[in-house]
């Protein structure tokens, strides 16, 4: 089956007993046997859960995987992966990442004795090389990046990657299995917050990895119930509803953004407009090729600095200031002070973040109304 019907029916047949076409909501704890370890298949809920698994074998289906696993949030689904890392392990991470991943390498996995290096994957995959040491058992990625949209080559880094005896984990959260798909570049491991575009409404935590890898995924689904951090059957039930109209959804989002990068480029005031979809993007070209569009996120700067952009987010009618990105509604933040404000101000800077970008999650509003907003508010605030 093509992406958009996988999305509706992927593990998602029926339900045998009553005929409903919607996956039910199975919210037992734990679940009857006929005599100790005689189960249909299900014994406790941490364990295992037919909502849950209706998701984790849709989600693997998107991404062309053996295996899904869904946890609590994309941070848990982050912590249990690098759980399976030992003390004196390495990781080469690319140096522009969401603040919680950072947060997570450098305040929890390191004093635990998990080293971690953030190296720019994205001007030159061959700077991996000199990143690597004999420990190093991860190279970790996003692609596009958070919040600076970096492009980086999957199959390239994959080859290096592996050649090192080291796993490639992309971080999948931006592009979503609609656009790239990043197991048939080479990567071992996939990652998502399925808070985010997977479940498109702003109103469920979640997270996911996906792999082909037999020996890892049975380690991860160890971690997932010893460890505990897995998502509710409700939750399940939301993001399972959302993936139905993912590839809808990533279609207006990329038609949205597209509309409002045009109206931000028309503007004197704007020092910086950056969207993979154009071609003065440094990874445009790699983009077209690993990517069947550029996306719903947009990044910017404007005259003025951090004070300007404050001001300008506040003005916003129709786009929220608010964290997180890919629901229906739009978004505007602050990555300085919001998402990545856990990432050490020279480390941000370093890395090209600057105080007064602006970061965007364009929605489903109709286009013209995003772009009356953005132009009222940069109005307001010359």
């Amino acid at each position: 089956m093509r992406f958009d019907t996988l999305a509706i029916h992927a593990a998602q047949p029926p339900d045998p007993q009553s005929g409903a076409v919607m996956t039910p909501i199975v919210l037992a704890s734990t679940f009857a046997q006929d005599g100790p370890g005689k189960h249909k298949g299900y014994e406790y809920a941490r364990t295992g859960n037919p909502t849950r698994n209706a998701l984790e074998g849709c989600l693997a289906a998107l991404e062309g995987a053996r295996h899904g696993i869904a946890f609590a949030s994309g941070c848990a689904a982050t912590t249990t992966l690098l759980l399976t890392l030992r003390p004196g392990d390495h990781v080469v991470c690319c140096d522009d990442v969401y603040g919680g991943t950072f947060r997570i390498f450098d305040k929890v996995l390191r004093p635990l004795g998990v080293e971690s290096d953030r190296v720019d994957l994205s001007r030159d995959v061959g700077a991996l090389r000199g990143a690597l040491r004999p420990t190093t058992r991860m190279v970790w990625i996003e692609t596009p990046t958070n919040p600076l949209l970096k492009i980086i080559d999957i199959a390239e880094l994959a080859t290096l990657t592996h050649a090192a005896s080291a796993k490639l984990v992309v971080d999948n959260t931006f592009a979503t299995p609609a656009l790239q798909r990043p197991l048939a570049f080479g990567a071992d491991v996939v990652l998502h917050s399925t808070t985010k575009y997977l479940n498109g409404h702003s109103d469920v935590v979640g997270g996911a990895i996906c792999l082909n890898d037999d020996p890892l995924a049975e380690r991860l689904r160890f971690l997932q119930n010893a460890v505990g951090a897995v998502p509710s059957p409700f939750d399940c039930y939301l993001v399972l509803r959302g993936l139905k109209t993912l590839p809808v959804r990533m279609r207006a989002h990329v038609a949205g953004a597209r509309a409002v990068v045009e109206f931000l480029r028309t503007r004197g005031d704007v020092k910086k407009v950056v969207w993979p979809g154009l071609d003065d993007h440094p990874g445009h070209a790699l983009a077209s090729r690993q990517m069947s569009a550029p996306g719903g996120m947009v990044t910017f700067e404007v005259e003025g600095g951090v004070p300007r952009a404050s001001a300008l987010l506040a003005k916003l009618r129709v786009f929220h200031c608010a964290e997180s990105l890919g629901g229906v509604e739009s978004l505007a933040e602050l990555p300085s002070v919001m998402t990545h404000g856990s990432i050490p101000p020279e480390l941000r800077r370093a890395a090209g973040i600057d105080d007064g970008l602006i970061r965007l999650s364009v929605g489903l509003e109709d286009p013209l109304d995003l772009v009356d907003d953005l132009r009222s508010a940069l109005d307001a605030t010359r």
